[in-house]
């Protein structure tokens, strides 16, 4: 443990925050669609043209239910659609809708902004080292033995 009694997955995941809080007081602030953190993140595992609702679940380590709710919401608010899987006669994709993909490319701006500011604030150099350690290939998670009491 560290000095400061938090371990890594534990700051990564209030660095997560720190960004998804940034954002969506900024897309609030800016008046578009109210989105919770939940739907934030089915947008980023979103692809370009259309994924399931199961697939959306196991990329955001989420259930099922909990991946049709946000994707309920964010149909109702106009920007996500559900459309026939030309692969499949019996499932449905989940797509973007034109103003979906505009909320999207505002977001993604957003947080480039987002990111220049944690640069002010903590300085280029880590900024950079920070992104640079996050893009390193880890491989996969490893599979230890417990320690012994």
């Amino acid at each position: 443990m560290h000095a400061t009694g938090r371990n890594l997955p534990q700051l990564l995941g209030d660095a997560r925050r720190w960004f998804e809080d940034a954002l969506l007081a900024t897309l609030e602030e800016t008046g578009e669609a109210h989105v919770s953190p939940t739907q934030v993140g089915l947008f980023a595992v979103l692809d370009e043209h259309g994924t399931t609702v199961s697939e959306l679940a196991r990329r955001m380590g989420v259930t099922r239910q909990t991946a049709h709710q946000a994707v309920h919401g964010l149909v109702a608010a106009g920007l996500l659609e559900q459309v026939p899987d030309p692969a499949s006669g019996r499932q449905r994709l989940i797509r973007r809708t034109a103003e979906g993909e505009r909320t999207h490319r505002r977001a993604e701006l957003v947080l480039r902004r987002v990111e220049r500011e944690l640069a002010e604030r903590i300085g280029e150099e880590a900024a950079l080292a920070l992104r640079a350690a996050l893009e390193l290939p880890w491989g996969s998670p490893p599979v230890l033995v417990p320690p012994k009491d």
